[in-house]
Parts: C-alpha cells; structure tokens; sequence
C-alpha cells in the first residue's frame, strides 16, 4: 500500500471536517425537554388548582362587567392573578374571599412563579454550569491517555489499559463520529468530536499533556499524520499506533510512534497458530485479555531480586528489559538482575467474566 503524501492527506483530511468540541460523561438525569415539560404540567396544575379555588367561593366575587363569577371568570381571574398582572375587573369582595387570597391564592401565585422562574434559570445556566465543568476538566487533567479513534481495535485498547487500574476519568477519546463520541461518554470516557489530523482537534483533548497516546483510526495514512501532529504537540508521551498494512509500519514509526502494532498480521499470526495448536492459541487469546486467566506484566525488579537469574524468581519470567533492551529469559548477557531492569512475567490474574484457557474445551471436544 501506497501512502499519499503530507499535502494529499491534509485535503483529504479537509473534505471530511467536523466542527470540534469536547464532551464529558454525563450523569444520570433526564433529558432537558422532559424537565421543562414536567414543570409546565406543574405549573398548570396549580392553574387549574387555582380556578377551582376561586369557582369554590365564586359567591366572594364580583364581576365589575356582568356581575356574577363562573367558571370561565375563575380561569381568567386565575391566570391573571398567578401571572401577577391584576387586571381588577374581577376582585374579591367577601371577608372569606380575602382570606382565601392570603392563606391559598398569594401561596399558589408565589409557587407558580417559582416553577416558571426555576425553569427559565436552569435553561440559562445550563451552558454556564457546561462551561465551568469543562474548564474544571481541562485545569485537572494530566497525565492522561489519548484514544484517537473509538471502533473495534480502539475500545479494545482502552478497556485492555483500564483493566490494568487505569481511571476512566484519566481517558479522553477522539473520534469524528458523533456517534462513537457519544458511546464513548456513554461507557464513562471523556471525549472530543472532531478530525484528530488538526492540531486543534488534539489540542482540545489536552494531547500536550498526555502521558500515552493511543493511535487506532481506520485508515493507515490517518494514522502517519495523526503520528506525526501528536508529536509535535507532545515530545515526551509514549505513542502506540495500529495500521492494517505491515508495510506501513516503518512510516509510522518515523513520524514519531514508539510501538507499532500491524493489526492484520497479529490477526492472520494468532489464526495460523490456532490451526496449528487451539490450545496454544487459546492461551495467547487468554494473555492478550487482560483481567483474567494469565495475564502478561511490565513490573520492576524488586530488591529481593536483586543478583538472582530470571529463573530464580517467583513469577514466570518471560523477558527482560535493561535500558532499551528487551532480552530474552536465556540471553546468557542479562547475568544477574540489577535494581534498574523491568521483568515481563506472565502471572496469574483474578477471573472476573473471562474463563481460563485450562478451564474451556478445545474446539471439537
């Protein structure tokens, strides 16, 4: 596959723009239209309420214009009266009447106007409560990850980071659909609508100060420009990108990603080796889900470690890394272990929903 250049990707990118902007997890609570319809039945209850009233002690009334009150009168003396414009055509004239007005009618107006107020308050400050949680958001957020595309192999990824006790609050996504932003605010995740190849874009999802940045689009030129903007904006965060094609990988290295996983290879590898062996490929399915059956770990050498081989540990000791070195557990150079080496084991973890490799039947038993 032949990537387009720098130029050609940015018009492609420039033909699909989505206005940006960040969206945070919401809490459970009903929509706005609900709210304000509910409190409009409230207010008209106490309307009718109010009607009622004044027709019950419509004999304390006088209409200047006909005389006598009915019900017609009591609904317009109700409206009237709640909405505070006091025409006077109709007042009462009784002892009782009075009386009524104070003890009911004053409370029933001063209740209707406080629904009415309350939701015209909330309507207004809506965007400003928005708009304070968003900059609380951006004043708070570091150290982050990035998710830049939320489809398969992005949700995969978030859910595989987070298993490992990273907070949902520490994960911002950018995807340009509307619909996968909103899935992702759904599931907890902040996140940001819009083209993640603008620096805009990126900007907004705090990239500048990220610890890691997850890079998982659909297309592999996508990929190389977000690569590359990324690490303009963030020189020291750990950039993990996905392409389908293995001949991209190279590229997307270059433009600044530290790991580059070849999706389609590391698929067509784990079906090969599951023809050849399902239990084994079981048990690589197994270590790639993390939270369950045997999990792969990245854990410092503790001191007890110290001048032992990587046999000699307790964990099941796959790799040893020392500097940028990954070593193998038989590379005669690693010797001993030192305080600064990272082990990669393989251990033992909770199971939750997942069923251990040992504990599920192979195919065609």
């Amino acid at each position: 596959m032949k990537l387009p250049g720098h130029d050609a990707i940015a018009r492609q990118a420039g033909e699909h723009l989505v206005p940006s902007r960040v969206k945070l997890p919401r809490k459970a609570v009903e929509r706005p239209i609900r709210q304000v319809a509910k409190r409009l039945v409230m207010a008209l209850v106490v309307l009718v309420a109010t009607a009622f009233v004044v027709y019950a002690d419509r004999s304390g009334y006088r209409d200047n214009s006909d005389g006598p009150v009915d019900l017609l009168d009591a609904f317009y003396y109700a409206t009237v009266t709640l909405s505070t414009t006091g025409y006077g055509d109709i007042t009462p004239v009784s002892d009782g009447a009075r009386l009524i007005n104070i003890l009911v009618i004053t409370p029933l107006r001063v209740l209707f106007l406080i629904i009415l107020v309350g939701t015209t308050l909330e309507v207004l400050t809506e965007r400003t409560r928005e708009e304070w949680r968003l900059n609380r958001w951006r004043s708070t957020l570091r150290d982050h990850t990035v998710v830049i595309g939320f489809g398969t192999k992005g949700r995969s990824a978030v859910q595989t980071v987070c298993a490992t006790g990273l907070k949902k609050e520490q994960v911002v996504v950018v995807d340009p659909s509307s619909k996968a932003i909103e899935a992702a605010t759904a599931e907890g995740y902040a996140g940001v609508a819009g083209d993640a190849t603008r620096s805009e874009v990126l900007r907004r999802a705090e990239v500048h100060k990220a610890r890691q940045i997850i890079i998982a689009p659909q297309r592999d030129d996508t990929a190389v420009l977000v690569a590359l903007t990324a690490r303009q904006l963030n020189r020291s965060a750990k950039i993990v990108a996905a392409v389908r094609e293995e001949e991209n990988a190279p590229l997307l290295k270059q433009s600044g990603a530290d790991a580059v996983i070849t999706s389609s290879g590391a698929a067509g590898r784990l079906l090969g080796l599951s023809v050849l062996s399902p239990a084994a490929g079981m048990v690589m399915e197994d270590l790639i889900q993390q939270g369950s059956g045997l999990d792969i770990v990245d854990r410092p050498v503790v001191r007890s470690e110290v001048g032992r081989g990587p046999r000699d540990t307790e964990d099941l000791v796959v790799s040893v890394v020392r500097g940028h070195r990954v070593l193998g557990y038989d590379d005669p150079s690693i010797g001993k272990l030192q305080l600064t080496d990272r082990l990669i084991t393989i251990v033992r973890a909770t199971p939750t929903e997942h069923v251990a490799p040992h504990a599920r039947p192979l195919p065609g038993d």
